[in-house]
Order: C-alpha cells, then sequence, then structure tokens
C-alpha cells in the first residue's frame, strides 16, 4: 500500500528564526502521524531547517536545483550541495518555475536524473493551464509532461519518483479540482505509467494533488483511491492548518 506523503511548498517565504519556530511548534502536532511530512523551505533555511528537524519525522527538501555537479552557473544550486547538508526530497518542475524562469520538460528530466543519481527524492509537478482545461486537454497536457518528465528512466528509478499533479488554476487561487476530478487525473497519470513501464511500478509510485489544498479538503482529496497525499502551499505557512492537514485521518 502507498504511503501519503505530505509536503509543504513554502515557496519565497520564511526567514531562518521563523522557520526554527515553524518546526519547533509542527514537530509536537505532527509527531504521531503514520504520514510522510516534508517540508520544502527556501535555500537560507535549509541547513536551519535540518538541525531543528533532527530527531522529529519531519524531513526537509529544497524547491529546486540544478543538473550539473558544479560549473559556471552563478545562483545556482546543484543536488549534490543539497545532499551534503542532509536533504531529502526536492521539488522540480513546478508551474512558477516553468512560467518564471524558463523551466522545460528536458531540464526537469535531467533535474530528475540528478536528483535520483544522489540520492534525493523528487517531487516532480505536472498541471495545465485554465485554457487548456477549458479546451478539454487536460489528460494530454498532464500525461504528455508526466511521460516527457520519465523518459530514461529504469522502473526502479520511477517508483522513486513523487508525482504531484497540480493545476495551474488552482494554484494559490483558492479553488480546487474537486475530488473526482483530481482522482481522475491522477488515474490517467498512473494509466500512462503503467503504459510505459507496467502495473507493478504504477501502483508503487506515489502521485500528490496540489492546488489550494487546505485542512477544511485535505481529508476528501486524500481519501480518494489514487492520491497519495499532497503538495502544499499557503496553507504550509501556518502550523495549525499544516498539521490539521497532515493529521487529516485522525
Amino acid at each position: 500500500m502507498r504511503k501519503k506523503v505530505i509536503a509543504g511548498n513554502w515557496k519565497m517565504n520564511m526567514l531562518p528564526k521563523e522557520a526554527i519556530d515553524f518546526i519547533q511548534e509542527l514537530s509536537e502536532k505532527v509527531k504521531n502521524t503514520e504520514n510522510e511530512v516534508v517540508l520544502c523551505v527556501p535555500y537560507t533555511d535549509i541547513f536551519y531547517s535540518i538541525l531543528n528537524a533532527q530527531g522529529t519525522n519531519i524531513k526537509i527538501g529544497a524547491q529546486n536545483m540544478h543538473w550539473e555537479e558544479k560549473g559556471a552557473y552563478t545562483g545556482e544550486i546543484s543536488a549534490e550541495m543539497l545532499k551534503a547538508i542532509g536533504v531529502e526530497y526536492v521539488i522540480i518542475g513546478h508551474s512558477e518555475r516553468r512560467q518564471y524562469f524558463a523551466e522545460t520538460d528536458e531540464t526537469v528530466n535531467k533535474k530528475i536524473k540528478k536528483a535520483l543519481q544522489v540520492g534525493i527524492n523528487p517531487i516532480v509537478c505536472v498541471g495545465e493551464t485554465l485554457e487548456q482545461r477549458e479546451n478539454g486537454t487536460t489528460i494530454q497536457i498532464i500525461t504528455d509532461q508526466t511521460e516527457k518528465a520519465l523518459e530514461g528512466l529504469e522502473k526502479e528509478q520511477v517508483e522513486q519518483v513523487i508525482i504531484a499533479y497540480e493545476p495551474i488554476w488552482a494554484i494559490g487561487t483558492g479553488k480546487t479540482a474537486t475530488k473526482e476530478d483530481a482522482n481522475e487525473a491522477i488515474k490517467q497519470i498512473r494509466k500512462k505509467i503503467v503504459e510505459k513501464y507496467g502495473q507493478d511500478t504504477a501502483n508503487r509510485v506515489i502521485i500528490q494533488y496540489g492546488g489550494s489544498v487546505k485542512a477544511t479538503n485535505a481529508k476528501e482529496l486524500f481519501e480518494m483511491s489514487d492520491i497519495d497525499g499532497g503538495l502544499v502551499g499557503g496553507a504550509s505557512l501556518k502550523v495549525e492548518e499544516f498539521s490539521n492537514i497532515v493529521n487529516y485521518n485522525k
């Protein structure tokens, strides 16, 4: 049975002192959960977050990385650098990275391969725009993104990738796909994995939902057949809200 992975994406929020206080408070509230708890924090918070998460069940992730080990890439951070300080997860291909920073399916694929190579778990985002949704091309868009993201990976590697279905029109808008629509989209992503890698592999891949996940809708979303937790944005910046999402099944 697949575990639920509930990851917070802090985006460009939280100074180190805020991160330390947040983790210390959150750790008490989620210590008895059976779900995987991840916080993907800004680079400046990573070291402090890892130190303060020691001895807890909270894992720390990054929000981006480069696919090269080192070199003349001013302002970039390598997977090896993240691994060296204890990072366990990294978000790759978030729609904001694609929209604002020229992330492509090709760079997403390169980053996934590098993350897996160094032993970091990639959380790979796929999702459609409102226009694509209204045009009826949602399934084509998200399955194409999934196929391109996983291109060149072996079955064993695919099983280490977490996919986050994040409809772009629902990110930060307060709008959420219905639980049925979200589950159906994720089923189609899993179906694509079946086609490429077989049923056993598809059964093992964790596929999250992201897009205005809140304490009030987490339970109904996460109890759907194919939704394996969530990638949580704004609600992950509030201890009480995020802990309630993590503890949705208590």
